[in-house]
């Protein structure tokens, strides 16, 4: 079964516009340092975008629909909005790769870091609820933090980034922040609670890229 073809928007990079190819759309993003790109289903679409704002479209998604019953929905309950939100992207594994948070209830951007020109996932949702936590100690916030990966949670907990990727001069600037990451776990206490997003019941998780 053929991959359905993508279209690439790219509104900021080494150059913008819509490429055809994931290839080329690397290209314009690889290094770029705050690059803005996504990709659409068709060639009108990905135009469309391009005359518009990245954050219009940035995290946008299908409306969602939980397959869960309703008694699983009703004992899951709703988000608590008194939260932050985070998630990674990578393109490939490793690929590049970017993280960011927003505020639960109003998807406000409160932090972004990337592309990087290789990290992985898990990494990236690691340095994402590390950089979390930091910004809620440093405002003494009560806010709760969301994060839809268990390996990050239990990579938070340990006090350890546990990746298999091997380091390299390409992906330095991203094992640099995962030293500082590591270091602050092991030298600072904190009362924020992580919990599990419910992607079954709610949906993807406000801080996703919406890429998919």
């Amino acid at each position: 079964m053929s991959k359905k073809k993508k279209f690439y928007t790219v509104w900021k990079g080494h150059k913008t516009g819509v490429f055809e190819k994931w290839n080329a759309c690397k290209k314009q993003i690889t290094d770029y340092p705050g690059a803005q790109y996504k990709s659409f289903p068709t060639l009108e679409a990905a135009q469309e975008a391009l005359e518009g704002n990245y954050f219009d479209y940035i995290g946008k998604s299908k409306a969602f629909k939980s397959e869960l019953s309703h008694e699983q929905l009703k004992k899951i309950g709703k988000p608590n909005y008194n939260s932050i939100s985070v998630d990674a992207a990578s393109s490939g594994n490793p690929g590049i790769m970017e993280y960011r948070g927003v505020d639960t209830k109003t998807k406000k951007q409160l932090f972004i870091q990337g592309p990087f020109p290789e990290g992985t996932n898990n990494i990236g949702e690691f340095l994402a609820l590390v950089h979390g936590l930091a910004i809620l100690k440093k405002n003494n916030s009560d806010r709760i933090l969301y994060t839809d990966s268990r390996t990050a949670m239990s990579w938070v907990r340990k006090k350890t980034c546990n990746t298999k990727l091997e380091r390299n001069a390409k992906n330095k600037p991203v094992f640099d922040l995962v030293d500082r990451a590591v270091d602050w776990l092991k030298n600072n206490s904190y009362n924020t609670v992580i919990v599990k997003w419910e992607t079954k019941a709610w949906g993807e998780i406000p801080a996703d890229f919406g890429r998919k």
